[in-house]
């Protein structure tokens, strides 16, 4: 068994936009993952564990995430817990443009747990910066949720992008596991493993060869 991690868990972007907004959660429920956001975060402090609150700031006029509005503000969820920093971005991942990987590194932390909202993009996007640095990289699937989406591109449920994301994610970039799965890792001291690319797509195919005729 190799040593145990040095995480920080990272919630990103658990603002109200996202519940009583005009980008509401729709997968998984709301009330499921606002939950295991509280669970992560009671679980992070009595281990130890780093909590890192992002918060996303767009400008005053913007649509959504504006500076100072109700809905830019973090759900109470969050801003009722204690963190040990405080991330405001403005682009999709966390570290783009913000001081959170000098101060992962000033604290030689070497995996990072991810929660909160989009799965699909500033979620998405911390979790491939982070992986690229060379951090390893957890995820909690059931403490972060996905929209669904309709443009020129397509249309795709809330659920088929946070499934595939999750796949895809498992696959190279980060372990996926539960709020509860992620709990008993840190409580045991022991790292989550991640799939791989290969052996990933060798079951797919596997599952999906036609049946050969007798």
């Amino acid at each position: 068994m190799g040593a145990s991690p040095r995480r920080a868990l990272v919630v990103i972007d658990v603002q109200n936009e996202y519940v009583t907004g005009r980008l509401p959660i729709e997968y998984p429920p709301m009330e499921i993952t606002l939950s295991n956001v509280g669970k992560a975060m009671d679980a992070a402090r009595m281990a130890g564990v780093p909590v890192i609150i992002v918060q996303h700031e767009a400008p005053a006029a913007s649509p959504v995430f504006a500076g100072g509005s109700e809905t830019g503000k973090l759900h109470p969820v969050v801003a009722s817990r204690t963190a040990d920093h405080h991330v405001t971005k403005t682009l999709a991942s966390a570290f783009a443009g913000t001081d959170l990987a000098a101060w992962l590194a000033e604290r030689g932390i070497d995996t990072l747990t991810v929660a909160g909202y989009m799965t699909h993009n500033c979620d998405a996007a911390t979790i491939y910066h982070a992986a690229h640095a060379g951090l390893s990289v957890e995820f909690l699937a059931d403490a972060s949720g996905a929209l669904p989406y309709e443009n020129a591109a397509g249309k795709v449920t809330a659920e088929e992008v946070h499934r595939v994301f999750c796949t895809v994610f498992h696959s190279s970039f980060a372990a996926v596991a539960s709020t509860t799965a992620w709990m008993e890792a840190v409580r045991d001291g022991r790292p989550l493993a991640r799939d791989n690319i290969v052996a990933s797509n060798q079951r797919a195919r596997a599952g999906s060869a036609p049946a050969r005729a007798a």
